[in-house]
């Protein structure tokens, strides 16, 4: 899943690289976008490592990773900040969910190749800049906002119920869907209010 993930968010951050309003800007999300397939590159080498195909084992993610993205379309540079701060950071939650029940070295692997605060950094500092800038922008963000942490939070329960293993391997750390939810829920309310967008 996160494979599969982090090949997707290469091309998204290239893609949106080029919705950056400048040159210095788009170099940043290019540089964000080539960590993306290196760390897609470290955890499909970890896949083959184990014995799994990675193409057959990221095909069952596919779907529920491209209908979020086909749902979840930027208009803007502003609102491709806000997937890449909301989006990444809800999705970045849940695998730390995932990640919390396995072991060594796969845990630390998939701890490591989570989006690095500088990815957030850059987001959130954007985001408050263009806030300060026009405080209007604040209503139209938070509404995409509240769409993004909708349609994450749909397609991740929808993987959980078509995966089994994963729910159960979710489960194995005693947690329940109510209880995870909320978490997931608490992590985005923090992460809305720290930009200045209503949650």
């Amino acid at each position: 899943m996160l494979a599969y993930g982090e090949l997707v968010a290469f091309d998204r951050m290239a893609a949106d690289a080029r919705l950056a309003p400048d040159l210095s800007r788009r170099a940043v999300l290019s540089e964000m976008a080539a960590r993306e397939i290196t760390n897609y590159c470290r955890l499909a080498d970890r896949l083959t490592e184990l014995g799994a195909d990675p193409e057959t084992v990221m095909r069952p993610y596919v779907r529920a990773v491209s209908d979020y993205h086909a749902q979840t379309e930027p208009a803007d540079w502003l609102e491709g900040l806000t997937k890449a701060y909301v989006g990444d950071g809800i999705a970045d939650d849940f695998t730390r969910e995932v990640a919390a029940v396995l072991v060594a070295p796969d845990r630390d692997l998939i701890l490591d190749v989570l989006h690095d605060s500088r990815h957030a950094d850059f987001a959130a500092d954007e985001l408050r800049a263009a806030i300060a800038a026009d405080p209007k922008v604040a209503n139209r963000l938070s509404m995409w906002a509240r769409r993004l942490v909708g349609e994450g939070i749909s397609q991740a329960m929808r993987v959980a119920a078509e995966r089994p293993s994963l729910a159960s391997l979710l489960a194995t750390g005693g947690n329940d869907v109510q209880a995870l939810l909320k978490r997931l829920t608490t992590a985005h309310t923090a992460r809305m209010g720290a930009v200045g967008l209503n949650n």
